[in-house]
């Protein structure tokens, strides 16, 4: 059983210059639909000011521009420290949302904004928004999600981006493994007060070990994902319909596949970079990016990528042969 993956959204196929295709037998991310299917209706108001995500129980303020204006990393989380202060709409467990809290509420089936249809959001931004995760690689910087087409990025904490609170408990989401807190020069600080991600410590807790190692199979004991270890493959950087080809072909069980985005994120450890994952993961001959089986519904002839030294999640053009394939399949299969 597929555990602590959310599905993507995306509902179509698209072929190697993005037009439309039928999906059965493709491969693609929008024909197999792995992950936690979304409820519907996906939200409901909690009151006027809030609104209630179904699939992973958390709560987001209903208006996406909370703050009105953009704010830097440290007034960002200083203004959600007030929101605790005064208990905003009864709630004292308000936060910057971590990485992987700010992605769970994407879908990568629509775009400007990239959020699920029907959502109950008012002054959504088309720009990017803060998460409470530091960049491992560059701890000047955190993370933050862009609403226009889903990608994932780090800009520097004296920059001005919006922030999006969120409180309560989530399920479907893991921790994203960061573990110390940064200032805005990327000087390590206690996390006390901080309101940082490795502070609040929010989402499903890793196993121990996080993963088995078998021939040349990696059971990740956190999602059942089961992962073909990179260095017992002899492939090349490919365009994106070769790796959808590569991973039919592979011997031994028929059912490996290109892992959609959200599968290829459940990999990353956000503590660590080059590559940003975790410290005992026993996989070899790793490379820098790799192809998803999920299409860019902003460009649908470039698909996403996990750029594997840095933690990031962007896109690449799917003619080019840029990027590697890191195969997977289910652990019941």
């Amino acid at each position: 059983m597929i555990r602590n993956i959310i599905r993507t959204g995306l509902e179509k196929c698209y072929d190697l210059r993005g037009r439309e295709m039928p999906c059965p037998g493709s491969g693609q991310d929008a024909s197999i639909k792995i992950g936690q299917a979304w409820p519907d209706p996906r939200f409901n108001l909690v009151d006027r000011d809030l609104a209630k995500d179904e699939l992973t129980g958390l709560i987001w303020t209903r208006k996406a521009n909370f703050f009105d204006f953009p704010l830097t990393w440290d007034e960002a989380l200083e203004e959600i420290r007030a929101m605790n202060r005064q208990t905003f709409s009864g709630q004292d467990d308000w936060r910057l949302p971590n990485r992987r809290e700010m992605r769970s509420i994407i879908s990568h089936g629509h775009i400007k904004p990239a959020l699920p249809p029907g959502h109950p959001f008012i002054d959504v931004f088309i720009g990017w928004y803060w998460t409470s995760t530091t960049s491992a690689m560059a701890p000047a910087y955190a993370w933050y999600v862009h609403l226009e087409g889903a990608r994932m990025f780090y800009g520097g904490k004296n920059q001005r981006y919006l922030a999006w609170p969120v409180c309560g408990k989530s399920r479907h989401i893991a921790l994203t493994g960061q573990q110390d807190c940064f200032d805005n020069s990327g000087q390590e600080i206690s996390c006390r007060g901080t309101g940082q991600d490795p502070e609040l410590n929010k989402g499903q807790l890793w196993p121990e070990p996080r993963f088995s190692m078998k021939g040349n199979e990696v059971l990740d004991n956190l999602t059942g994902l089961v992962w073909h270890d990179p260095g017992r493959m002899e492939t090349k950087a490919v365009n994106w319909e070769q790796a959808l080809e590569i991973v039919q072909d592979l011997e031994g069980p028929k059912n490996w596949r290109l892992p959609n985005i959200n599968e290829l994120e459940s990999l990353v450890d956000a503590s660590a970079q080059s590559p940003a994952l975790p410290v005992d993961h026993p996989f070899s001959g790793l490379r820098d990016g790799y192809w998803s089986s999920t299409t860019s519904f902003f460009e649908p002839d470039w698909a996403y990528v996990l750029y594997l030294n840095k933690g990031a999640v962007g896109v690449g053009f799917k003619p080019g042969p840029e990027f590697f394939v890191w195969p997977v399949r289910g652990m019941d299969q």
